[in-house]
């Protein structure tokens, strides 16, 4: 494989530099982004970020980008000249997370008040962004929400990794965009749980247990590694503490033997479903009737207007 002549001395950014020598390798090998994610078991977001230097690479990731690519031990050699702590953008708290659940084999979730971004359905995530920061710029929420949706790529095709959700049941019962939207989540639900990596259950309101007081994520890396990630109000925590790790699963196993089972939790799932489903039709009967009540109201308002003569021909 030919190779571009790499200066020696610094850089305007070491980082991007290497990035692009990625970008410029994977092209020549006619892959996409997501075609090289995919050999590498990463998302097409993490192959993105690492081009355009916002990522800092595993050193095992750099070896087998170099026998993917064929490049030798050209991209070994750039990475080892890289400054990264000077040179990269450092991610926010959330990228962290996304990072390392792209690569995660096991990830464990348990999430109250909306439905976990890794089950979100279009429609519901759309929602759910409009009503935040980004309320009122429509590029922006789209954005937002094809992020999101990419996140759940790897958990959605066949040999996905294990991803364990228990929702609060007020996850399934807080409307976000309307019952319309709910109706679409709740059949989104219900489809993703027939996958066999992914299982769902529902924590009832009248079985809470006071084990986990906020939403958490247990991950799980392929180096067996372990974490927990939960947020606060205006930031997310990574803990790789062993001990604090090993709480959270035992209070998130806790947990799970006070949910519904699998198929009690796809009734209830079902049962919210028929829910949304009366109150959409509802809706829609209430905004027909609406409609026809003001095209009524428009009819009297024209009949009870004064009449203008019109000019006669040849007046």
């Amino acid at each position: 494989m030919a190779h571009r002549k790499i200066k020696r001395g610094p850089t305007a950014s070491s980082a991007i530099m290497f990035g692009e020598e990625v970008r410029y390798a994977r092209e020549l090998a006619c892959l996409t982004q997501e075609e090289l994610g995919k050999l590498l078991h990463l998302d097409r977001t993490v192959i993105s970020r690492t081009e355009s230097g916002q990522r800092r690479p595993s050193v095992e990731e750099v070896e087998e980008l170099g026998q993917l690519l064929n490049t030798g031990d050209l991209l070994m050699r750039l990475y080892g000249r890289v400054d990264w702590n000077a040179s990269i953008e450092h991610p926010d708290w959330f990228r962290d997370h996304v990072d390392l659940e792209a690569i995660s084999v096991g990830v464990r979730v348990y999430q109250d008040g909306v439905v976990h971004g890794l089950l979100q359905c279009p429609q519901y995530a759309r929602a759910l962004f409009a009503t935040g920061d980004a309320a009122g710029n429509p590029e922006e929420i789209e954005e937002l929400t094809n992020a999101r949706l990419s996140r759940q790529s790897r958990f959605l095709a066949p040999n996905g990794p294990l991803l364990v959700v228990i929702l609060d049941e007020s996850a399934i019962r807080t409307v976000i965009g309307g019952p319309g939207v709910m109706r679409s989540q709740m059949e989104h639900l219900l489809r993703v749980a027939q996958l066999p990596n992914i299982v769902i259950h529902v924590a009832l309101f009248s079985s809470r247990q006071a084990l986990i007081n906020t939403a958490m994520v247990l991950l799980e890396l392929p180096d067996g590694q372990r974490l927990v990630y939960s947020e606060s109000l205006d930031r997310g925590h990574l803990n790789e503490d062993p001990a604090s790790v090993t709480k959270h699963h035992h209070r998130f196993d806790q947990l799970r033997g006070e949910c519904l089972s699998e198929s009690d939790s796809r009734r209830l799932i079902v049962d919210a479903l028929e829910g949304f489903k009366d109150d959409e039709q509802r809706a829609r009967r209430d905004r027909l009737a609406e409609e026809q009540l003001q095209r009524q109201q428009r009819r009297r308002l024209h009949r009870g207007s004064p009449r203008i003569p019109r000019p006669r021909s040849g007046a």
